[in-house]
């Protein structure tokens, strides 16, 4: 049995929405899971930032549940958003996947993706 527990010292400011740490310990199997876009199965890329949150929240979930594991399971996200103004969907689309779970959390703001027409890239790591 793998326990998860979150770890949030007091000597830190104390975190929104995420842990500063998720310590790991038993028998566990560890999923690395790419940086997932806003882009559907059929290939086409919603024109919305709000869109492409969505749609590369609901491919992580799917590669999670293609390898037995939901969001639960995450213990570090990895967020790349191209638009500032992009933050406040970010957060309420995190708030609704992820509801009470509190992964480890980066956020970057950066210039660009690999195709310009993406917006949004999240990566995860996943113990089960």
């Amino acid at each position: 049995m793998t326990a998860m527990t979150a770890s949030n010292p007091p000597t830190v400011r104390t975190p929104t929405g995420y842990s500063h740490a998720i310590v790991v310990q038993g028998a566990e199997r560890r999923l690395v899971i790419s940086g997932q876009v806003g882009m559907a199965l059929d290939g086409t890329v919603p024109t919305t930032g709000e869109g492409q949150i969505a749609q590369a929240l609901a491919n992580l979930r799917a590669v999670l549940e293609a390898n037995e594991m939901s969001v639960h399971n995450v213990v570090k996200i990895t967020t790349f958003l191209t638009d500032r103004a992009l933050l406040t969907a970010y957060r309420a689309a995190r708030a609704t996947v992820f509801a009470d779970h509190a992964p480890a959390s980066t956020l970057l703001f950066i210039s660009g993706l690999a195709d310009p027409r993406f917006m949004v890239e999240i990566e995860a790591e996943a113990v089960a």
